[in-house]
């Protein structure tokens, strides 16, 4: 037989998953005992669950640091900066795909139309600029990383997501400059007659990105490639995600101070910048270029791709601005 308050305790267990994991934590006992009184009282109201549902959803938002904010808020700012990391991951893995199409069709062709010249010349500037950010952004967060392992306090926080950070780093990296050789532009038209990009950086690019293939909608096709390639595709989304929670990881729980988290804001937000600037040029292809026959030719993964990679540029824009707002020192606005 049931016992009287183990249905209740259901019901109300079931309407806190809308919230993340954290809030339950810290006031998930207190809210479930106001629920289950609100049982006795009135046993249904969709009313209920439907703001506990709205409640939980902008916890979550706010746990991501795309809603709410407080001034001077370290952890509005980790929050909005691990987002960021995330969407930029996301944005990365299927904008290089794409710049690395491009880059083979132009490895092997003859010449391109102004349209794709131009979206190739934006494309390759805001891969430049995403990489350098994002090197300026590593330092002082490995620094930071490093510091805090030294303490014994700190290390049972911080080795975790560290050595998820770094072991999938060093996959994808190494995965990458091996699988590098078997590039689709190598023996083509010597790469310094079109000045834009190294053939080194190019092969690199689309062996990381290597996934984003519409062979695996085709399985007859995706079974001539070579073993070892079709492990490599399977293997590196999951070390880009090892590395990108790691890092996020990192990002939340390391104690940065106000100058590092007002600059990593700032980097944050020059990289939604770049990453508009990317998505423009991405678009001039596809739109105006993309719809060509031959090796520009643009296909639907690459739309299907403009459309996430739209909605991570705007994820990445609202974390940024919330976390430049809630960085220690900020100016109000």
């Amino acid at each position: 037989m049931t016992a009287p308050r183990e249905v209740p305790a259901r019901r109300a267990a079931r309407l806190l998953r809308w919230y993340p994991a954290a809030w339950r934590a810290r006031y998930g006992d207190e809210f479930a005992e106001l629920l289950m009184a609100e049982f006795a009282e009135q046993p249904r109201s969709w009313r209920r669950a439907a703001d506990i549902a709205r409640g939980g959803l902008l916890a979550r938002l706010t746990r991501a640091g795309l809603a709410g904010h407080q001034p001077s808020s370290p952890e509005q700012v980790r929050a909005g900066l691990a987002t960021a990391a995330c969407a930029l991951a996301a944005f990365g893995a299927l904008g290089v795909a794409m710049w690395a199409q491009l880059a083979t069709g132009w490895a092997w062709a003859a010449r391109a139309d102004a349209g794709t010249t131009i979206a190739m010349a934006a494309m390759s500037a805001a891969v430049l600029l995403l990489a350098v950010l994002g090197l300026l952004a590593a330092v002082p967060l490995a620094w930071s990383a490093a510091r805090g392992l030294a303490r014994r306090s700190a290390r049972r926080v911080l080795l975790g997501p560290a050595l998820l950070a770094v072991a999938g780093a060093g996959v994808l990296a190494a995965g990458s400059h091996h699988f590098a050789g078997a590039w689709p532009g190598t023996g083509a038209h010597p790469w310094a007659q079109h000045g834009l990009v190294p053939a080194g950086a190019a092969a690199f690019g689309w062996a990381a990105t290597l996934s984003v293939s519409a062979y695996w909608a085709h399985p007859a096709a995706l079974a001539a490639f070579p073993g070892a390639e079709i492990a490599w595709m399977a293997v590196s989304p999951a070390a880009l995600a090892a590395a990108v929670a790691g890092v996020a990881g990192l990002v939340r729980r390391l104690d940065l101070s106000a100058g590092i988290l007002r600059y990593e804001a700032w980097l944050a937000s020059s990289a939604a910048a770049a990453m508009a600037v990317f998505l423009s040029g991405a678009c001039c292809w596809v739109l105006a270029e993309g719809s060509g026959p031959g090796l520009f030719h643009a296909g639907v993964i690459d739309a299907g791709s403009l459309a996430v990679m739209a909605l991570a540029l705007g994820l990445a824009h609202r974390a940024t601005g919330l976390a430049r707002k809630a960085a220690p020192g900020a100016r109000p606005r």
